[in-house]
């Protein structure tokens, strides 16, 4: 199984290092991430600037690809440029707050995963209603678990 992972609190966020540690033990992971925080963007896309996309390491290891530009943006070059083709899913978080009700629609968690189902691709948003958390590996349990239901 080929799982592209991304979300909107940036490539260095404590969530998304949970989720890969969570997913790389059933799947291979391609991280595509944005470089900076992109909290309540909504379905945002670049249009005017380029999206620059670079290496980014964790303890001296590749961890995945840091993208100048939204969720939705790392999830469209994720899939067309990165893998080149469509990966079996695509799971957004795992990301602090909960992004139920209104908030659906400024979340740039939700979006990234609207964007793959947009492009056909099986999306799962994954967040935990606290602001507070610091240990997400739970939710990345259960991401786990989910990824193998979905596959």
């Amino acid at each position: 199984m080929k799982i592209l992972v991304t979300n909107d609190d940036g490539i260095y966020s404590s969530g998304i290092s949970a989720l890969v540690n969570a997913l790389k033990e059933i799947a291979e992971v391609i991280v595509v991430a944005p470089s900076e925080e992109q909290s309540a963007v909504g379905h945002g896309i670049t249009m005017k600037y380029p999206l620059r996309i670079s290496e980014y390491f964790k303890d001296g290891i590749f961890f995945g690809y840091a993208v100048e530009g939204t969720p939705a943006d790392c999830v469209k070059i994720g899939i067309r440029n990165i893998i080149g083709e469509s990966p079996d899913l695509v799971i957004s978080g795992i990301n602090h707050g909960s992004n139920t009700a209104i908030n659906i629609i400024y979340s740039g968690t939700v979006s990234a995963a609207r964007e793959a189902a947009i492009m056909d691709v099986p999306a799962i948003a994954i967040s935990v209603t606290s602001h507070e958390a610091r240990d997400f590996r739970y939710a990345g349990k259960v991401a786990k678990y989910l990824a193998n239901k979905s596959y």
